[in-house]
């Protein structure tokens, strides 16, 4: 039944445009809170990521840098933070440029489910902005930044697409062409992520046609892959196509990757935020006030079983499965339509996401406030590290580096690089999937498969009796000039006295400097 209602408590209208533009700039001022008050962020391969930009900037001019590095640029669907982060450094320092970064990402996926709703629904609505609080989850903190900031690119495309469906067919395959290309450059995930989008509103009209023009409903259907075929001859002409044959597929971890969504830290604040996101869409759902666009039932359809058939690995790339589930929530939030022109709707709605914005950044900032500590007690570590030198990385204990709260920590000796220009062993430099690589004279003495680092045990192991089976750059670490062992216990024995000598312990962490034979 509809909610009884004074008159005076209607309005006539919902929110205009223009309000609707100042809230979302108010809400992404909001959600960027915890990124502008953290020096550095503790996501897992964020830091690694601002190495590999440091050096892309700084290469040239750095000789330290020079003497390890190389930059290969190719033709690899995992670029964009290359191409941005280091044009922003000609004006900041690669931290604020990497934050700078991180926040347009989240302006770019907001305004994408912002604009989708508007396509789909025919006018501006508030409740796209409930995106903001999920904005935080699993699949950022692991630092997945290129491919969410395709995701944002992905989710304007999509809306370009239905906004052109029904216009002169050429501009509707440019734009679909241009797309194709911008997101292959972006995330290979994330071109997918599209085409999932496409796909399903594609059936979605195709069921709609009746018999008589089944046949042109068909052709049509067809010929709205054509502009995907642009991504064929670029990734023929990738690298990454040798990494085709590295995938590996996974049952279980399909619900983690929807719980996902909305984890973080906590798991009363993820239980408590689903409780009341389903608790106020059943009450909107009773007094007929909730509405979804049918588009919504096909990208559930047809998205589900894409998940459901993901590999965990593709391309090399973890968590291929899990990380789609994140715009698919997007993209659903953009087909909700929620009636808004009683005023007590529009108050309880603006009141629900304001709750639910403050406990997420709440969260988010006492949890970094933590785990921050520890990136800046490593990154004090590193001011005794000589300019130039070689790190090798290592863990207490190779089961370590999965839970939340490690994730901060695993690639912080990245930071190295960058302040101290020096080579590190777990720095993204695979070939096919970074355009930073080791050169030649170093290259077996580091991890280019992007692996867990031993532990500080198969160090001692590898020095004194190695095996052939172990990797060839563990022989190597006792001609490296300092060990990072990581997620060690307070005042843990140092592993090999012979060969390291302390120099920093901090919170889960220890730093020593490796003893050269005379």
């Amino acid at each position: 039944m509809k909610v009884d209602v004074k008159p005076q408590q209607r309005r006539a209208s919902e929110f205009t445009g223009a309000q609707i533009f100042v809230m979302f700039f108010l809400f992404l001022l909001l959600i960027s809170v915890p990124v502008w008050t953290h020096p550095l962020p503790p996501l897992s391969d964020y830091v690694n990521h601002l190495a590999r930009m440091h050096v892309i900037a700084n290469i040239d001019k750095n000789a330290y840098l020079a003497k390890f590095y190389q930059i290969d640029w190719q033709i690899i669907p995992n670029l964009t933070m290359d191409l941005v982060v280091p044009w922003l450094m000609r004006f900041v320092n690669v931290y604020v440029a990497g934050k700078i970064f991180t926040v347009v990402m989240f302006a770019v996926i907001g305004s994408g489910v912002l604009v989708l709703n508007r396509v789909l629904g025919g006018r501006w609505s508030l409740v796209p902005l409930a995106v903001f609080p999920l904005l935080y989850n699993f699949v950022f903190l692991v630092g997945l930044i290129n491919y969410l900031f395709g995701v944002g690119v992905a989710l304007w495309a999509l809306a370009g697409w239905i906004w052109l469906r029904d216009r002169p067919w050429p501009y509707r395959f440019a734009l679909s062409t241009l797309s194709v290309g911008v997101l292959f450059f972006c995330h290979l995930s994330a071109l997918g992520v599209y085409g999932i989008g496409v796909l399903a509103y594609e059936l979605m009209r195709l069921w709609d046609r009746d018999r008589k023009t089944l046949k042109p409903a068909l052709l049509e259907f067809v010929l709205s892959g054509f502009p995907f075929l642009v991504a064929a001859p670029l990734l023929a002409a990738s690298p990454t196509m040798r990494l085709v044959a590295r995938y590996e597929w996974e049952p279980l971890g399909k619900l983690d990757g929807l719980i996902n969504v909305f984890a973080v830290y906590s798991d009363v604040v993820t239980i408590g935020m689903m409780v009341v996101i389903i608790a106020a869409g059943a009450w909107a759902v009773r007094h007929r006030l909730l509405g979804f666009h049918r588009f919504g039932w096909w990208i559930l359809g047809v998205g589900l079983v894409v998940y459901l058939a993901l590999p965990r690995v593709l391309f090399d790339s973890y968590m291929a499965d899990q990380r789609v589930a994140v715009p698919l929530v997007y993209m659903l939030i953009a087909c909700v339509d929620l009636d808004l022109r009683l005023r007590m709707v529009r108050r309880g709605f603006i009141v629900i996401l304001l709750v639910l914005l403050a406990v997420r950044m709440t969260e988010v900032d006492v949890s970094w406030s933590d785990l921050t500590e520890g990136e800046n007690e490593l990154r004090a570590s590193a001011r005794q590290i000589q300019r130039g030198s070689k790190v090798f990385v290592a863990y207490a204990d190779r089961a370590s580096g999965g839970e939340v709260r490690d994730l901060g920590l695993v690639h912080a000796p990245c930071v190295a690089m960058i302040d101290r220009s020096a080579l590190v062993t777990t720095a993204f430099t695979v070939i096919g999937k970074q355009v930073m690589h080791v050169r030649p004279e170093y290259r077996g003495m580091v991890d280019t498969e992007d692996g867990t680092p031993p532990s500080s045990a198969q160090l001692v192991v590898a020095a004194t009796r190695p095996t052939d089976d172990m990797p060839e750059f563990w022989r190597h670490w006792t001609d490296f000039d300092y060990l990072y062992v990581l997620f060690t216990e307070d005042e843990a024995a140092n592993p090999d006295p012979e060969r390291l000598t302390p120099l920093y312990e901090g919170d889960r962490f220890q730093l020593y400097r490796i003893n050269k034979k005379s």
